[in-house]
């Protein structure tokens, strides 16, 4: 008989999956806030921030932008902490008390791990 060649059970997936959808989603909902705002172009722009793409640059934003390094990293700074909210209240969501919302947000930062 063969042994697996990883260690990924159907639940790891499953719940992998599941972490990944969660914030495919609440991207969506920011971008979705953004765009309603007429601000579509600078969440494009910004986007590489929060899901830490390697070839997104302060810099180089800042040029397209037609705006400074220091006002761009505000922008990204603002944009950051409404996902985090965004986030914590998809969570808040899905968790039967708000007091469980810091454990769940752990158990899905496990689940994107690959153990």
């Amino acid at each position: 008989m063969r042994e697996p060649a990883h260690s990924e059970t159907p639940e790891k997936i499953f719940e992998r999956q599941w972490a990944l959808t969660l914030l495919d989603r609440v991207l969506n909902q920011l971008k979705q806030e953004l765009v309603d705002e007429g601000k579509g172009e600078q969440f494009d722009s910004l986007k590489g921030f929060l899901v830490h793409d390697e070839s997104a640059s302060y810099v180089d934003a800042a040029a397209r932008s037609n705006t400074t390094e220091g006002a761009l990293k505000v922008a990204v700074h603002r944009l950051r902490k409404r996902y985090r909210d965004l986030f914590r209240s998809e969570i808040a969501n899905t968790v039967a008390e708000t007091d469980q919302v810091d454990d769940e947000i752990r158990y899905l930062v496990r689940a994107l791990r690959r153990e």
